[in-house]
């Protein structure tokens, strides 16, 4: 779907996930979307509230009945649990029950008219889309990305905060990106792939790969002493 076509969508929506991310994206679908959040569901087993955010939490088995597809549509409110996986099943879950998955897009993004969105996708406040790119189904971008022109974020894909993706990427199916990483121009990422905070990546990714770079050593009992700042507190 094209961006103006995702903000004219609304409606009366459960969001399956009654976790953190849930809560958030209750807040965001209410306060910045035309969509009414009415009720969550978890899976039965997972059922250990009644109610949430003062709104029925439902178990995910008994949706079709008390919330017919054909009035309600959806989203998937899970974060990057098995590399995707999770949020992912209960994505087709829901589909195969009838059920259509929405995509949220944030007012404070900037995206660019001509990129398409694929359902179950979340795009949080200030990130920056360009030209042509294509975000696929069932694909969280947290707050404050770079997609660069004519980059490709493949399905069930999860990037994490200040990312930069550069021009011309193909990030592969079910990823994750973590915060503050660099993808350089032209860059294939296979998919199933772990890119840890604050990765730089200068070449392709073979499926299934794991990139993170070295942890920062730790001084300890000296960040009093840089500063000046005596023992007692005082100066």
């Amino acid at each position: 779907m094209k961006p103006e076509e995702i903000k004219q969508q609304g409606g009366k929506i459960v969001i399956i996930g009654a976790g953190e991310f849930g809560r958030i994206a209750y807040d965001y679908f209410n306060v910045d979307s035309n969509y009414e959040v009415v009720a969550f569901a978890v899976e039965n087993k997972f059922l250990e509230k009644t109610a949430y955010c003062e709104i029925p939490v439902i178990a995910f088995e008994e949706l079709p009945e008390r919330y017919p597809p054909s009035d309600f549509d959806v989203f998937v409110a899970l974060t990057y649990g098995h590399l995707n996986r999770d949020r992912s099943r209960l994505v087709e879950m829901s589909r195969q029950a009838g059920y259509r998955s929405v995509s949220y897009l944030s007012s404070s993004a900037f995206v660019s008219p001509n990129i398409s969105i694929g359902e179950n996708t979340f795009v949080f406040e200030n990130n920056t889309i360009q030209h042509l790119c294509q975000l696929e189904d069932n694909v969280i971008l947290w707050s404050g990305n770079h997609v660069g022109h004519r980059s490709v974020i493949r399905k069930n894909c999860f990037i994490s905060s200040h990312v930069v993706i550069s021009g011309f990427c193909d990030i592969g199916d079910n990823c994750f990106v973590g915060v503050n990483s660099t993808i350089g121009n032209n860059l294939t990422i296979g998919k199933d792939c772990t890119i840890g905070a604050g990765s730089i990546i200068t070449s392709d990714l073979l499926e299934n790969s794991s990139i993170a770079p070295p942890k920062s050593p730790v001084r300890e009992n000296i960040s009093r002493r840089l500063w000046k700042v005596r023992d007692n507190g005082m100066d």
